[in-house]
């Protein structure tokens, strides 16, 4: 089997890996993207994200340069608002309540939101019918070569591309990270995140809630309605072993949980999907490069699902190459190259991995000093009009 050229291979079919696919495509440099497994096309398939992002604007933008964005445009739900409740005690109750409206800041929403397994299906579609792009589903990195020049890329099933970036955009156990011997340094927290889809009573009005208790945030991101009722995507943090033991309960007994936990903000919540559940970590690359080589999203970085922020800092990433690839399109992959790529994204992406670190250490705390303190931050944040219209830019990416 001959070499396959190609100006860029991408290791990773997932969401960051096919947005990089179409924003190289678009820019006229042809892409290799492998990945081992196929993109799951349903909801029930076992390797469907069950999580939802809301693209913020910068996102957004990106997909809209590219092209990628009109096919998840008619499941996009706007998020208007977004809600913060404190609460307290076994009974959940309510002790501080502030809602941020994207109209302050002049914007119609603060970003727009799409399920996880939805975004990928329709984005690997998309790329199918795009020039410059070879679809290698089924074949992952094997072994990677890298010479001044190029990167010759070795899949499993034995067939080599040479090329002159290799991006690994494959996951946090990142095989082209591991090839390249670059380590990661880790922070656990003994959490675990649950992720779910409830109909509930009450409509969202395209606000998304975050109701805080010990254990960490119980998130409620909107959908569209499902087979006639309102509905939403749920992150639910806690402890490790709590998570274990929700996800093991019935139907009906975690629906009553997820109720409780949600103060009722919604009213009655009632399962309506699976459940997947995964450890929640801080993790960063010690580097986001080698030669001829590029890490991004949770290859190059892990972060809590707090604020939106883990798949929107991987798109700033693929954002950063682009940006670099079109002004230098000679430059690709070359050390200079890399080196204002590392320099680019290195300092952002490790200061909000820093904020959210401490951010999740203090909503998940039910020391009564600590959670005092976390009410007292959440109403100064809001109600102090200059702060709250920053640290609102800063979540939307500023």
């Amino acid at each position: 089997m001959s070499d396959v050229q190609s100006d860029i291979f991408i290791s990773g079919g997932g969401i960051a890996g096919l947005v990089a696919a179409a924003a190289f495509a678009k820019e006229g440099f042809s892409v290799v993207l492998a990945d081992p497994n196929v993109p799951p096309s349903e909801e029930s398939d076992p390797l469907a994200d069950l999580r939802s992002t809301a693209y913020l604007e910068p996102a957004r933008a990106l997909l809209q340069q590219t092209g990628a964005w009109a096919p998840l445009a008619p499941y996009a739900t706007p998020l208007e608002a977004l809600r913060v409740v404190d609460t307290e005690g076994e009974d959940v109750a309510i002790r501080m309540d502030r809602t941020f409206v994207a109209g302050d800041l002049g914007e119609a929403a603060f970003g727009w939101n799409v399920p996880n397994w939805r975004a990928r299906a329709s984005l690997t579609e998309f790329l199918r019918n795009a020039e410059n792009v070879t679809l290698r589903f089924g074949a992952g990195l094997a072994n990677i070569l890298t010479r001044e020049r190029e990167a010759i890329v070795t899949l499993s099933d034995k067939s080599r591309v040479r090329t002159k970036l290799a991006i690994g955009a494959d996951g946090r156990n990142s095989a082209l990270r591991t090839q390249l011997g670059i380590q990661v340094k880790t922070t656990r927290y003994g959490q675990k995140a649950l992720a779910f889809i409830v109909t509930h009573d009450d409509p969202h009005q395209n606000i998304s809630t975050e109701v805080y208790l010990s254990g960490g945030a119980f998130t409620l991101v909107p959908l569209p309605e499902l087979e006639g009722s309102h509905a939403s995507a749920v992150v639910w943090m806690n402890d490790g072993p709590e998570a274990v033991r929700l996800s093991n309960l019935g139907p009906e007994n975690f629906s009553e949980a997820a109720t409780k936990r949600s103060a009722s903000v919604l009213g009655k919540l009632t399962l309506a999907s699976e459940r997947r559940v995964w450890p929640i970590v801080t993790q960063e690359a010690n580097s986001l490069s080698s030669e001829r080589t590029a890490l991004v999203a949770e290859a190059a970085h892990v972060l809590p699902p707090i604020g939106a922020q883990g798949l929107n800092t991987s798109l700033q990433d693929v954002s950063a190459l682009i940006n670099l690839a079109v002004e230098q399109p000679d430059s690709i992959g070359s050390r200079a190259y890399l080196s204002a790529f590392e320099k680019k994204r290195r300092r952002d992406i490790h200061a909000r991995a820093q904020a959210i670190d401490l951010y999740n250490r203090v909503c998940r705390s039910d020391a009564p000093p600590i959670a005092g303190l976390r009410s007292l931050g959440l109403r100064l944040v809001h109600d102090v009009e200059p702060l709250r219209k920053a640290i609102m830019r800063a979540g939307m990416g500023a």
